[in-house]
């Protein structure tokens, strides 16, 4: 067996890295400075919060797990009205009656209102039905939340009122900071700070998961 140290340690410099590697934008394409648009994001998600708007997560393989994860923590954890659509059934029925394009678009269209949030999680940020769930959040009046990798001239990256892009080619780089951008929002708002506060669960519940 081949040793690894090397490689070990650069791979988990590079996660380490990460998030300074993040770059935002906003819905004319400008430059965001990262910590303006984490700012934007946990504002944004408050508002829903006290408005009882709801908060919507969609993305495929990778990121479907991303979508699935996030929404149990900010429902339970924050307190956020935060679901996702990956229930089989659904999924399956939309997409062979509808096409697989509208399997998230669809229950946008019926669900989504002015004042909810949609997080767009793709990390090509090409995938047809993630563009498609965007443009049903925008006609239902939703405030939009991208996140995507790969290459800076992705056109998921373009439609969002907010935009975060990982420039990484690599699966793996990509997913963890989808993931840990969505922790930082949600766990920002519980109050956690840099000197180690912790974070206030809105259910009793905490750690039991």
């Amino acid at each position: 067996m081949r040793p690894l140290a090397g490689e070990l340690e650069a791979y988990f410099e590079t996660v380490g890295n990460l998030g300074r590697r993040i770059e935002a934008s906003d819905g004319q394409g400008r430059a965001v400075a990262p910590a303006a648009a984490m700012a934007w994001a946990i504002q944004t998600a408050e508002n829903c919060k006290s408005d009882k708007a709801r908060i919507y997560f969609v993305g495929n393989g990778g990121s479907a797990g991303i979508a699935s994860h996030m929404a149990i923590d900010w429902m339970k954890n924050g307190g956020f009205a935060a679901t996702c659509f990956n229930d089989g059934a659904s999924l399956t029925c939309l997409a062979n009656d509808l096409g697989f394009e509208q399997v998230f678009a669809l229950p946008l269209s019926r669900q989504a209102r002015p004042g909810d949030l949609l997080i767009a999680i793709s990390s090509s940020g090409k995938s047809a039905n993630i563009l498609a769930a965007v443009a049903a959040a925008r006609s239902a009046g939703a405030k939009v939340m991208t996140l995507s990798g790969f290459t800076p001239e992705n056109p998921l990256r373009r439609t969002g009122d907010m935009n975060f892009f990982i420039p990484d080619r690599l699966y793996g780089f990509v997913e963890l900071a989808h993931l840990c951008i969505c922790h930082a929002v949600l766990d920002i708002s519980m109050g956690w700070r840099a000197g180690g506060d912790e974070p206030v669960y809105a259910a009793n519940t905490a750690g039991t998961v």
